[in-house]
Order: structure tokens, then C-alpha cells, then sequence
């Protein structure tokens, strides 16, 4: 006789709908969105160094959009997402050596991580 597997009650490949969110769960998310953001910074970044390095014109224009209103929010973005994917970064090497790797470790270093990036929002607010 075969062996027959039961039907599952929970889908193989389940979606962010289904799962209870909790601090883990928002760090790894905002890992993998704080990477993403990142990489997309990289071509815009290149964009504004070559702004800054050419004619008089260019930097004033560069110089210029930077200290706007949506040159201040790219950059508080930008700096929040280093600040958060560095740090939660370490984490996840410090789990993969073995370290805080029990339930409550790994909560508890979330909202670590999360805190130190709410902290660096709050401090780039400020010096933008």
C-alpha cells in the first residue's frame, strides 16, 4: 500500500495573509525591503555623484535638490535602510554562528534591531 500524505491544512508556500505578524517576522521583511531599497539607491547615488563632480551648474542643481524637501526624505530614507540592513545584518550572522538562536532571543533581538533603527530615524530626522 502507498503511502498516502494527508492534505494539508496549511499551504506549502505560505503568504504574508496567513502568518500572525510579530517582531521577527517584520524584521526579516524589513531586511529584505531595506536590501531592495538599497539596490535601488545604488544607480540614483552614482546619478548624484556625477552631479556633484561636474560643471558649476550641475552641482547647484544636485546641491539644490538634495536640500528639498524630497531630496531630505530620499536621504532620510536611504540613511534608515543602511542603518536598519547593517544592523539586522549582524543579527542574522550572529544567528547563523549560533548565537540567539532560542524564540525569545530571536524576539528579543528584533525589537533590538527595530528600536535602533526607530532611534536613527529619530536622529536623522533631526540632522537633516
Amino acid at each position: 500500500m502507498p503511502h498516502q500524505l494527508k492534505t494539508p491544512e496549511r499551504p506549502l508556500s505560505p503568504r504574508l495573509s496567513i502568518y500572525r505578524w510579530h517582531a521577527t517576522m517584520m524584521a526579516s521583511l524589513g531586511h529584505r525591503a531595506s536590501g531592495l531599497a538599497l539596490v535601488l539607491f545604488v544607480p540614483i547615488y552614482l546619478w548624484l555623484l556625477r552631479g556633484m563632480t561636474g560643471s558649476t551648474e550641475q552641482f547647484d542643481a544636485t546641491s539644490l535638490w538634495l536640500h528639498s524637501g524630497w531630496g531630505k526624505l530620499f536621504l532620510w530614507v536611504m540613511g534608515v535602510a543602511l542603518v536598519y540592513h547593517f544592523v539586522n545584518g549582524i543579527r542574522f550572522l550572529c544567528i547563523d554562528t549560533g548565537w540567539f538562536e532560542s524564540r525569545t532571543a530571536l524576539r528579543n533581538t528584533a525589537l533590538v534591531v527595530l528600536g535602533i533603527a526607530a532611534l536613527a530615524a529619530l536622529l536623522l530626522m533631526v540632522l537633516l
